[in-house]
């Protein structure tokens, strides 16, 4: 055992175990996390001073040495290695070294925001799309990069849990826990002896679901992590009993005054004035108190914009314009198509209506739970008839019996589209069949005989519509009520698209299988998918497809921004989405929830540029819908959706008066709460700084290109400007590091979104690097010397990593961090030297090699570059000195921005490393 000689703080080199390590920043005088020198986080080690049996000593970093020069194409790959397999960058935020995601400029004011807060408490109200997934992961990231928190928990219904387990790795690179009801016991089962979940997984995603009964909700908050995000937190505010338990869960949560917790939902305000203020009493306690208080001034306000953020699309897209960020979402371009319920099939519409008119008529007097078996029946019917034949045969020959009472008739998923706080639901086919088959036996025959092109006039519409979308090069989602449904369309538009592929994905696959289909898309080009509801909310599709058809009109105006939302959403390329919407245009349940229900609600989001979701009273639009239903289409005024609806629209007319009200007071929360005190223009320099800093997408792929190229797997040119990569031409030992982070196979590149975090990326940064400190210069080479014409007088490059120790007070706690950095210093001439730095320099490194010289000519100028810079150590420690300067002014500006409340500095770990040299000599020629 050994004495304790030295305090090693992060960014310190030492000796131990006899190799040299970086101090990472969670360590502490008696414990220290060290990662290899040149080696991978992975291989990082934790180890306690006073037991090591040699003491562990300051290290420093051996230089480049002559014999082991290379050629220019293998010192700019070391350079850009360098850059790329940096995770702790020196910038202001932590969390940029480590994501695979470019953040749009309004995406980082929740963060500036939870930079401003002791403890973060946010409300993040984003418009659908915004990515408050992003904003969310961000802070998360920031949190953990900074050591403040070491364990993150996200609650979420379980329709999301895969979607942010796969978010949480693809873009932050955070491998996470799915514990929900399926897989809880299994991962319990399988942790280590006397350790904790949140121990052994730092990283959670956990169903709502699973985590709200009493015995699993108890065990939660005993071990709950010092971060919780909460998706889709509108669920959780009021309602039955199941929400009342989330409720109580987040209550308790945040009765822990240091918890950070960060609640997302697009629809905050949904008319239900306690369930608002309910979630604002997350926050904090004193904000319920709001309620009914309407001053703008009111100090309790001004404290809640501290905590509460809520952007529309139109106002993001305005700050845009002002700032000339040009980036923003494409034209949601909507339109409308219809077709005529004629020929065989309105003859066939006209009889199930009287088919369900005689049954109504004949219970119109009774008010009985009989009465309500009819009228349910009657909707069930008349909405699978106005989806497909196929959705028609199966609510003709599925039997709706007795057993259902009342109450479940009027709330039942399979025929409604979901509340506002919950959309999940039923694609099955409601029951329809109240008497013998044999009765209903002609109109099942007939809905049989019709199916297909010919006789279905809402599919040749479809069919019509699409092949217009296809050939303006738009790859469409169709999306549709049923799972009958599904099927039968997409059955026929393979037989209308031979050479199109065509997925069907309905809720009858388990929700990776979903996944898993819509990914199997991604070669395929052209490609058609049909899906139900059970896609509209925990898959995104921007990546794939471009244009939304709804080809059953949902009853519920959110169903349809859900749906377009999948598409029209952050990290959509196209600048231009298409959405469609496709009806009857003589179908009066068509038209009644067009005219009353859907119009009005685009009209509100018009208005206000967020939609705010119908009020809820099952019974009343049962009612006005069935009403609706039974009207008779030679009752039409005009072809165009033109019915006198009557007494249909007045019952829905109190209706219609509370989503006015909602509408207003969602008006007057928006002027309170817009939140435009921080600009996300005061720090887009600091993000644009970083990237430079880390490499931007440009680097990745030069970097990737060459690197592949000089190991021998050169990439295969594919479809559509993406690449190839074929990973078993590479050397063994790097196939092996890259099977073990799930690259074993041929792997598609796209270097629009292949991000610098990529395992592929980091993979080939740490295996160069770790070749090259060895002192194979094949690769990338530590030193070189070459003839260019991009000088005229004898240049010399030292390419510099510079490891900062950062300090700050958050909380009254002192943090202690490590930055590295790569730069380059640059000389010109030797006997009256001119010193460059910054973008000068950088830029040398990227010039075009003219010629080669002689191995004993190089060797001999990288000799003299070496003992030119021993000549000069002062101008080593000057840069590291002046970077640390710099780093502090970026940290303070953003400090400024953010208001933040900690306190910063920043001080060089010297000596400086030199990881190489570089001649450049003029081309005489």
């Amino acid at each position: 055992m050994t004495a304790l000689e030295h305090d090693f703080l992060p960014g310190a080199l030492v000796r131990a175990r006899g190799r040299e390590w970086v101090v990472q920043s969670d360590s502490r005088r008696d414990w220290l996390r060290l990662r290899p020198l040149g080696g991978a986080d992975d291989d990082s080690i934790a180890l306690i001073p006073a037991l090591e049996l040699q003491a562990i000593a300051p290290a420093t970093f051996p230089w480049p040495e002559p014999e082991q020069a290379g050629n220019h194409a293998a010192a700019l790959l070391l350079r850009d290695a360098l850059r790329l397999k940096l995770r702790a960058g020196g910038g202001p935020f932590r969390a940029f070294g480590n994501i695979a995601v470019e953040p749009r400029a309004y995406q980082l004011v929740p963060l500036l925001m939870a930079l401003r807060l002791s403890t973060v408490r946010l409300l993040i109200a984003d418009d659908v799309g915004v990515g408050k997934t992003i904003e969310a992961g961000l802070i998360a990231r920031e949190l953990l990069d900074r050591g403040e928190i070491q364990r993150l928990a996200v609650l979420c219904p379980p329709h999301l849990v895969e979607q942010w387990q796969d978010e949480l790795e693809s873009r932050f690179n955070l491998q996470a826990v799915a514990l929900t009801a399926a897989s809880a016991a299994r991962i319990e089962r399988d942790l280590p002896h006397g350790m904790g979940l949140f121990d052994h997984y730092p990283v959670a995603v956990v169903s709502l679901d699973y985590i709200k009964s009493e015995r699993h909700r108890a065990h939660f908050l005993a071990i709950a992590p010092e971060c919780v995000i909460v998706d889709e937190a509108h669920t959780c505010a009021t309602g039955g009993q199941g929400r009342q338990l989330r409720f109580e869960l987040l209550q308790r949560l945040s009765a822990d005054a240091n918890r950070h917790l960060i609640l997302l939902t697009a629809t905050p305000h949904s008319g239900d004035e306690a369930a608002f203020y309910n979630l604002l009493s997350l926050l904090d306690a004193r904000f319920a108190d709001l309620q009914g208080r309407t001053s703008a001034s009111d100090p309790l306000r001004l404290e809640l914009a501290r905590h509460f953020v809520q952007r529309r699309r139109k106002d993001i897209v305005e700050w845009q314009a002002d700032t000339g960020d040009g980036r923003g979402f494409p034209r949601r371009m909507k339109t409308e198509i219809t077709y005529p319920l004629s020929g065989d099939w309105g003859l066939f519409f006209d009889a199930v209506q009287g088919y369900c008119r005689e049954l109504a008529e004949s219970h119109a007097q009774a008010d009985t739970g009989g009465a309500r078996l009819i009228w349910y029946a009657t909707l069930a019917l008349l909405r699978c008839v106005a989806s497909s034949p196929a959705a028609a045969v199966k609510a003709l020959t599925t039997r709706l019996d007795g057993t259902m009472a009342g109450d479940d008739l009027l709330s039942d998923e399979r025929l409604y589209d979901g509340h506002a706080d919950d959309l999940s639901g039923s694609d099955l086919e409601p029951p329809a069949q109240l008497q013998d088959a044999e009765r209903l036996g002609s109109l099942i025959a007939e809905a049989r005989r019709l199916s297909g092109q010919a006789g279905d006039p809402k599919l040749a519409a479809l069919i019509v519509h699409l092949r217009a979308l296809l050939q303006d090069g738009f790859a469409p989602v169709v999306f549709c009520r049923y799972i009958a449904t599904a099927h039968y369309v997409a059955e026929h538009l393979r037989l209308a698209f031979p050479k199109v592929t065509i997925e069907a994905v309905t809720g009858e696959y388990a929700p990776e299988e979903r996944r898993e289909r819509v990914e199997a898309l991604t070669e395929a080009e052209p490609r058609i998918l049909v899906a139900t509801d059970c896609l509209s909310e925990g898959i995104n599709l921007q990546h794939l497809f471009t244009a939304v058809v709804h080809y059953d009109l949902a009853w519920n105006p959110t169903r349809h921004e859900q749906r377009e939302g999948r598409v029209d959403r952050f990290g959509q390329q196209a600048p231009e989405v298409r959405c469609t919407m496709l009806y009857g245009q003589d179908n009066p349940v068509d038209g009644f929830v067009l005219n009353v229900i859907l119009r009005k609600g685009e009209a509100i989001e018009k208005e206000l540029g967020v939609l705010v979701p119908m009020p809820e009273d099952e019974a009343r639009i049962n009612q006005a819908l069935v009403k609706a239903a039974l009207m008779k289409r030679s009752e039409a005024r005009s072809p165009q959706l033109g019915f006198d609806f009557g007494d249909a629209e007045a019952i829905l007319a109190p209706l219609q008066a509370q989503w006015r009200d909602a509408l207003d007071k969602a008006k007057a929360n928006r002027t309170v709460f817009a939140q435009r005190r921080i600009r996300p223009d005061e720090v887009l320099p600091e993000w644009h700084k970083q990237q430079q800093a880390l490499g931007t997408q440009d680097d990745v792929q030069r970097f990737v290109l060459s690197a592949c190229a000089r190991l021998g797997a050169p990439l295969e040119t594919a479809r559509n400007g993406q690449f190839r990569l074929l990973p078993q031409h590479l050397p063994e030992a790097l196939r092996l590091r890259l099977a073990d982070e799930g690259i074993s196979k041929t792997l598609n590149l796209d270097f629009t979104e292949l991000h610098r975090s990529h395992p592929l990326v980091t993979t080939l940064a740490e295996h160069l690097l770790e070749t090259s400190l060895q002192g194979d210069s094949g690769l990338a080479a530590r030193c070189a010397a070459t003839l260019t014409d991009a000088v005229d007088v004898v240049t010399t490059l030292y390419l510099l990593r510079l490891r900062h120790q950062l300090s700050y007070v958050r909380r009254r706690e002192p943090f202690q961090v490590m930055a590295e950095e790569t730069v380059t210093l640059a000389v010109k001439g030797r006997s009256n030297p001119q010193w460059l730095r910054g973008d000068a320099a950088s830029a040398l490194l990227e010039c075009t090699p003219s010629g080669n010289l002689a191995p004993a000519a190089v060797q001999r100028e990288i000799a003299t570059a070496l003992d030119f810079l021993r000549a000069h150590p002062q101008q080593l420690e000057d840069l590291a000195r002046e970077r640390a300067a710099v780093l502090l002014a970026d940290h303070e500006r953003v400090r400024e921005a953010a208001r933040d409340v900690g306190q910063y500095s920043v001080s060089p770990c010297l000596p400086v490393d030199v990881m190489g040299i570089y001649v450049l000599l003029p081309d005489a020629l």
